[in-house]
């Protein structure tokens, strides 16, 4: 892990702020929320670091405040892939604390960004302390589970069109209409190839539904393209 406490730039309660109301803490008690918020440690990564591999030593979770960090994944002896991209709210890491086992996904940073992480011994020391609140960090699980449920679906897309507004839609960041991928990551999470994506990003372009820039995509007309994506 390559990240280092944070000492300038965004302060320790507006992180707080964001996370809280944003994903999975938005969801959970006040008192949990708190707690968790408490113990967390605001951390900034520089673009191109990774915060964790697949096989490193089990540790907490991450949430990210602000930047753009990306998960990546694979099966056994392949190299990672492009999964998902994240949103303000957004956790991850939990298998570590679920199972005791060495991390399964890889999540790496694209720009400068700022998480919250809260060590691996602080859940433990939360979950000796009142069990019930397994419960509560399974729910970053479940939110997994519903995100890869989504990409599953988008992936039986048989028009290449369709399968690429809808990762699209998928990678649209809350608030934001900015997309910071290049065309050959867009082709790798909607498993579509880089010709099919240079022609289709063409055409989405000349309908005004998205507007293409150097390392990412502006999305002008989101609503247009989900209802393209999921049509039948």
């Amino acid at each position: 892990m390559g990240g280092r406490p944070l000492r300038t730039g965004i302060r320790k309660d507006e992180a707080d702020a964001i996370v809280a109301n944003n994903g999975w803490l938005l969801t959970q008690p006040a008192d949990f929320r708190e707690e968790v918020l408490r113990h967390s440690v605001l951390m900034h990564f520089e673009a191109g670091q990774t915060v964790f591999r697949i096989g490193d030593a089990p540790g907490g979770i991450y949430g990210l405040v602000r930047g753009n960090a990306t998960v990546n994944t694979a099966p056994p002896n392949l190299p990672p892939k492009l999964l998902q991209g994240s949103l303000p709210g957004y956790w991850t890491g939990e298998a570590s604390f679920l199972t005791r086992q060495p991390r399964r996904v890889e999540l790496q940073v694209r720009m400068p960004t700022w998480l919250l992480h809260l060590p691996l011994s602080q859940m433990n020391r939360m979950a000796y302390d009142d069990p019930r609140v397994i419960r509560n960090f399974s729910h970053i699980l479940v939110a997994t589970l519903d995100i890869a449920t989504r990409i599953i679906s988008d992936l039986q897309q048989l028009n290449p069109a369709r399968r690429l507004a809808a990762t699209l839609d998928r990678a649209a960041a809350s608030g934001s209409d900015v997309v910071m991928l290049t065309q050959a990551e867009l082709g790798e999470m909607a498993c579509a190839s880089r010709r099919q994506v240079n022609r289709v990003l063409g055409e989405f372009e000349e309908r005004g539904w998205v507007r293409l820039g150097y390392g990412g995509f502006t999305i002008l007309d989101l609503e247009a393209l989900r209802r393209f994506a999921y049509s039948e």
